[in-house]
């Protein structure tokens, strides 16, 4: 039996020789040069939407643009700087990190209780799943306005329900409260992308292997120690990938915060994306707008590597089994 040294070292060789039998890039390319002329027309249509963009939201992050003389000059990072310095985007910041840190732990949460609920046998399963998948299928627009209606502080359901029920004197004001307005749109947020983490832990949990269940209750573990030592380790990937599509999603979320309340009230509701549209659309600072969107891109980027570091580990680690 060799030693764990000479184990380790064997690994290293292996993986040294499988990564010198991989070919580069480029010659990848040379070699598979028809299968790709196939999918040119494709690049050129994503260069020309995406990149084109791209390239000049970056060059026009170093001009001013003043809507008074619609001129545009050259200021280098002045835009960059000016936004850094500024209390305003740190504020937004903090709104921003509130908005998708509560939204995405609280959709998470919800979501995998509800995959771990209907993957059991029962009458009536199919029912509530689809009962369940109604938020998602809603469109944004209309989740905005339906929570909007209820949140009203005049004729607002929930509002009106508190007054009933004797919880409070008068009705309740949340989205034109600057301390109720973001755990009022968190909660909304969270009806809405709740069933999607379902759906993806939901078909994670289906490939849990029934085989490995049976012998963790052989060995005397009971539910939530299957539960934690079975089910979540093999669910780990597809919970790294179901949380960073969630985080993307809501620093993306621009519909639900922009119908609700605009990023009022006094700023309070205001996150990144409606801050971009705003600074662009409203005070026409196209200048300081870009700089704002080029580091949302660089931090979308980051959180890009890290969901195609999830994506590509079981791959990895099935090329090492063999």
């Amino acid at each position: 039996m060799e030693s764990p040294p000479l184990q380790a070292a064997a690994a290293t060789v292996l993986q040294e020789q499988a990564r010198k039998k991989r070919p580069g890039p480029f010659r990848s390319v040379a070699n598979h040069w028809a299968d790709y002329m196939y999918v040119l027309p494709s690049l050129l249509v994503m260069l020309l939407v995406i990149g084109y963009p791209l390239v000049y939201t970056v060059y026009l992050s170093f001009f001013d643009t003043p809507p008074s003389t619609g001129g545009r000059f050259y200021t280098g990072i002045d835009n960059y700087t000016t936004l850094l310095q500024s209390e305003r985007f740190w504020k937004i910041t903090r709104n921003t990190f509130h908005w998708t840190v509560w939204s995405t732990l609280f959709a998470f949460l919800i979501g995998f209780g509800a995959a771990l609920v209907v993957q059991k046998q029962f009458i009536g399963r199919g029912l509530l799943r689809g009962i369940l998948l109604i938020p998602w299928v809603i469109s944004q627009v209309a989740a905005a306005y339906v929570w909007r209606w209820l949140y009203h502080s005049d004729y607002g359901l929930i509002s009106g329900m508190l007054v009933d029920l004797g919880l409070t004197d008068e009705r309740f004001i949340f989205l034109d409260s600057t301390t109720w307005v973001m755990p009022s749109l968190i909660i909304a947020n969270v009806w809405k992308e709740f069933p999607f983490v379902m759906i993806m832990l939901l078909a994670g949990l289906q490939t849990v292997p029934d085989q490995l269940l049976r012998a963790a209750r052989v060995d005397g573990a009971n539910s939530v120690n299957q539960f934690l030592h079975v089910t979540v380790p093999h669910l780990k990937n597809i919970i790294v990938v179901t949380v960073l599509l969630l985080f993307v999603a809501n620093l993306n979320s621009f519909g639900l915060v922009w119908i609700m309340t605009g990023g009022g009230p006094a700023g309070a509701s205001e996150i990144w994306i409606v801050s971009i549209y705003t600074t662009a659309f409203r005070n026409l600072q196209f200048g300081l707008a870009s700089a704002f969107s080029v580091i949302l891109f660089i931090f979308m980027m980051t959180l890009g590597y890290f969901y195609v570091r999830a994506l590509t580990a079981g791959t990895n680690t099935r090329e090492l089994a063999r």
